[in-house]
């Protein structure tokens, strides 16, 4: 199977650090001119180096996704510049949070209008777009904290569960127009976000103990996700949410089948 989105546009917000640069990247190297947004400076110029280095065409903006005439001006910059948007990828996100009765508007607020809003803002900039074109793709990221939340996470599992029932309204109201619209949850993937990886030995076992694939997960699974999304071959998928987490508590205790192979000598903790 070969995917071939050569000659595609795509938008993919927060893309100056993190998943989101690895799936940016992604897409440039199949073929498509890929448009980064961020808030930070610093970090598009990275970005627009790297894919100057690799060859790849591609641009970058400074936009923050909960300021809308921002964004009515970079996709009317891609329209003009490039005849259309193919792809949209809302990976835009913040994760604060804190137990309830201590958390603040301010956090619970950045989350909902970043998270959310932000990727209604996207979508609701870059749908006419798809409409005359009579085909797109937009993936929203969601979490597993949509999926089973976490404690402390009121303010980023609300607004990630919204993601994931916006993305399916959205995938109704889009369909006669030949446009797919899903979101994905990445699980245990160490990211400057989440620190995973950085945590002490015990706390990263306590998480690896949860899943069905006893390992972190790596930023270019999402980018592969992304990528055959986008895809023809995905063209009859839309208005679902794909976990991508390695399986988290896919069973109630996935540790018990590690500890049966390592009983067996074909594993070892």
């Amino acid at each position: 199977m070969h995917i071939d989105l050569s000659g595609k546009v795509a938008i993919v917000t927060g893309a100056g650090r993190g998943i989101g640069k690895v799936i940016a990247l992604a897409l440039a190297k199949e073929g498509v001119t890929t448009v980064v947004t961020d808030i930070n400076e610093s970090n598009l110029g990275d970005i627009q180096k790297e894919l100057d280095q690799s060859g790849c065409k591609g641009s970058t903006f400074l936009c923050d996704v909960r300021n809308y005439t921002q964004i009515q001006e970079v996709v009317q910059h891609v329209v003009d510049q490039y005849g259309g948007i193919d792809i949209l990828v809302n990976n835009a996100g913040v994760a604060g949070g804190a137990p309830v009765d201590i958390l603040s508007e301010k956090v619970w607020d950045l989350n909902l209008d970043i998270n959310l809003k932000g990727t209604f803002l996207m979508c609701k900039a870059v749908a006419p777009v798809m409409k005359k074109q009579r085909s797109g793709r937009i993936m929203n990221a969601a979490s597993f904290a949509a999926i089973v939340p976490s404690y402390g996470s009121a303010a980023y599992a609300s607004s990630k569960a919204g993601v994931e029932q916006f993305t399916r309204v959205l995938a109704g109201e889009l369909g006669p127009w030949n446009i797919t619209v899903n979101c994905y949850a990445p699980g245990m993937i160490p990211t400057d976000m989440n620190h995973f990886a950085e945590l002490q030995e015990p706390q990263q076992q306590r998480l690896l103990d949860t899943l069905t694939l006893r390992r972190w997960g790596e930023k270019t699974d999402v980018a592969n996700l992304i990528c055959f999304l986008a895809s023809d071959y995905a063209g009859y998928i839309t208005g679902t949410m794909i976990d991508i987490s390695g399986g988290k508590l896919a069973t109630q205790i996935p540790r018990m089948a590690y500890e049966k192979a390592a009983a067996e000598g074909t594993y070892e903790f």
